[in-house]
């Protein structure tokens, strides 16, 4: 079974400069500044499907950015103190929904424009994998009805007050 790296400052840091560096990226590709007709009409693509294809994938990918970038958010604030491990817990999920692209759209892209999506997908599955490994290593917070099962089943001692 291999090991995984476990979640630490350094790593959530890293990730995120990344991810802003693939943000970045993203909105550059995506800016519909009358390079698509030139280059639709070169590749032989009716301009409505590219649009499309290009409106698409532009929100798929930004929108997979985003979720990104807020995760890593969460986790540096969790590593700065400034949320705790159960309000990461709740807020911090990524949806693995999100990892989706069309395959249709794709033939549609620039193959520079195609490579960056794919590149956004294997960003985001190496978060859900780190996320998937830290919400299993990590000791889950107790819940209330978890500490109210506790106190029941405790043996209660003579003169002690429950």
């Amino acid at each position: 079974m291999p090991i995984t790296a476990t979640i630490n400052p350094r790593i959530v840091e890293a990730l995120y400069c990344e991810a802003l560096v693939l943000s970045d990226e993203v909105r550059t590709a995506f800016t519909l500044s009358g390079r698509l007709d030139a280059a639709g009409m070169a590749a032989g693509i009716d301009g409505d499907a590219g649009r499309v294809a290009l409106s698409s994938e532009g929100l798929r990918t930004t929108t997979r950015m985003m979720h990104a970038i807020a995760w890593l958010l969460n986790h540096r604030a969790y590593f700065m103190g400034e949320i705790s491990d159960l309000q990461l817990r709740r807020h911090g999920r990524l949806s693995p929904a999100m990892r989706q692209s069309d395959p249709a759209h794709a033939l549609l892209l620039a193959p520079e424009t195609a490579q960056l999506v794919e590149i956004t997908r294997r960003f985001y599955d190496r978060l859900l994998r780190l996320d998937q490994a830290w919400r299993l290593t990590s000791p889950a917070a107790t819940g209330a009805i978890q500490r109210l099962r506790e106190r029941i089943e405790a043996p209660v001692l003579p003169g002690v007050a429950v």
